[in-house]
């Protein structure tokens, strides 16, 4: 009896010993935010031994890892051209074509320098907010590929149109045409490599990333590839909010209508796109790394006047570089701010950077789901939401479907469109890619689009939201709390 004491008084003390290490390491070695700091302690102490194993896997502090090199960005020939417009930017002698970009000057060099986002000036830009339009025109691109087809999901599913797709890569494939695939292990975690086994013998190449390297757990979970890209022949190019799976057809009865916002691009940000690919690509393959050759960035003919920077952000980043340019777009806002997500955890600097617009009189109109993806997100996300009506903003609930786009546009004269969602995690956690664009049409059209979906919404007024329950009040207060750890 008194062995049996022993032992547990022991474990007991060690499982206290781990929470004080591991607190330790919160406060003074990862040099966290300081309220993901509070909610981690918070988690360690009320949750004694639990606690700790929830910080192996989700609390690993990736900011000292450099898992992309700057060598092989020389690798892929786009450090000269980054260094070129540098110095012509701050030298004043850089040639904008439009007076949207010459305006916004002070963001397109923020990006330029701290996340090598080359600014583009020759693009085209179709938008697509429904995804049976998106895959219809993505499937016709892959149809009429010569040379290679390059896609990356962090979802992709064995269902119906992830069928489809992979019959047509394997096609493809048979074809002679070079077919690579990259899915996120997580995301993608209803699937196995089997799947493709019928891709790979036909020549196609699938790679996983930060794949599991213990049966059923990994020790990187927290760390997930949210990227969604597509290169054709190196001359047409996607990236939005659609992963591959029946849903984003609004065929999943839970959500219903899929809206969400894509974007197919054909100009000189295609190289942008191109190069993020080959570096995450190379980040997950251990036989099959893409080494630089011409036919991955042809010339381009394009006739377009779109100016946008590819803009990059993951948890091996020194600065929060999505977050930032978010920041400084509603900074510099003097009229409009529309924006479109389906999680609103802001941290302190953004939720201060939108309260301030708010309060300044500029209209700011912010869009989110009625139907809860994940519970505690959506909860939090009221939460934050009640700050904003609180300072004069606008809120609408839509209430068509599920909403899953990931836009900014202030002004009607530039804009964002890509992976990010407005919380911690993709801020700090995932890998992400944003689009920022510097065009009064494509601003225009996003902006239409906001209104048709307002059609669809009803507005949450500070009147409507001061009459939730308490049980909902509740629902807010733990769900903000565990906030900066979603």
């Amino acid at each position: 009896m008194s062995i049996g004491f022993s032992i547990t008084s022991i474990l007991i003390g060690l499982i206290f010993l781990l929470n004080m290490i591991f607190a330790i390491i919160v406060i003074f070695m990862e040099r966290r935010d300081p309220g993901a700091t509070w909610a981690w302690l918070l988690v360690l102490f009320f949750i004694p031994g639990l606690g700790f194993l929830m910080y192996l896997l989700l609390g690993q502090n990736l900011t000292r890892s450099r898992l992309f090199q700057w060598e092989d960005q020389k690798k892929v020939g786009i450090a000269q051209l980054i260094s070129n417009q540098l110095l012509s930017i701050s030298t004043g002698k850089f040639l904008y074509r439009s007076k949207i970009e010459q305006k916004y000057h002070d963001l397109i060099y923020m990006n330029l320098d701290h996340n090598d986002a080359v600014l583009t000036q020759d693009n085209e830009i179709q938008i697509f907010t429904d995804g049976k339009d998106k895959f219809q025109t993505l499937f016709e691109d892959i149809k009429n590929a010569k040379d290679y087809i390059h896609l990356q999901y962090y979802i992709y599913k064995r269902d119906q149109i992830g069928n489809e797709l992979l019959n047509l890569l394997t096609e493809k494939s048979r074809e002679g045409v070079k077919v690579r695939l990259l899915y996120d292990d997580l995301g993608s975690r209803g699937i196995s490599k089997r799947f493709f086994k019928e891709l790979r013998e036909a020549g196609g190449e699938v790679e996983v990333f930060f794949p599991s390297k213990l049966p059923l757990i990994n020790l990187r979970i927290n760390y997930r590839n949210h990227r969604k890209l597509a290169i054709i022949d190196g001359k047409v190019g996607y990236v939005g909010g659609f992963n591959i799976g029946d849903e984003y057809l609004g065929l999943n009865p839970r959500f219903g209508y899929w809206r969400d916002t894509h974007l197919r691009i054909k100009g000189s940000a295609i190289y942008a796109i191109q190069t993020r690919f080959i570096l995450d690509w190379n980040q997950a393959s251990y036989r099959h790394d893409i080494n630089y050759s011409p036919n991955l960035f042809p010339e381009h003919n394009s006739r377009g006047n779109v100016g946008m920077q590819i803009v990059t952000s993951g948890p091996d980043s020194e600065w929060e570089q999505i977050k930032n340019g978010y920041i400084k777009m509603i900074s510099s806002a003097k009229k409009t701010i529309l924006i479109q997500t389906p999680y609103f955890i802001p941290d302190a600097s953004l939720l201060d950077a939108i309260r301030i617009a708010a309060l300044s009189g500029l209209d700011v109109k912010l869009m989110i789901p009625n139907k809860p993806d994940h519970m505690f997100v959506y909860w939090a996300t009221y939460s934050y939401v009640g700050e904003l009506l609180k300072a004069g903003a606008k809120v609408y609930v839509y209430d068509n479907g599920f909403i899953h786009a990931k836009t900014i546009v202030v002004d009607n004269e530039i804009s964002s469109v890509g992976t990010a969602n407005i919380d911690v995690r993709s801020f700090r956690l995932n890998f992400e890619v944003n689009a920022f664009i510097y065009n009064e049409e494509i601003s225009h059209q996003l902006t239409s689009s906001f209104q048709k979906d307002m059609e669809y919404s009803w507005e949450l007024t500070l009147e409507k939201y001061l009459q939730r329950s308490s049980k909902i009040r509740f629902k807010e207060s733990i769900s903000r709390l565990l906030s900066p750890i979603l």
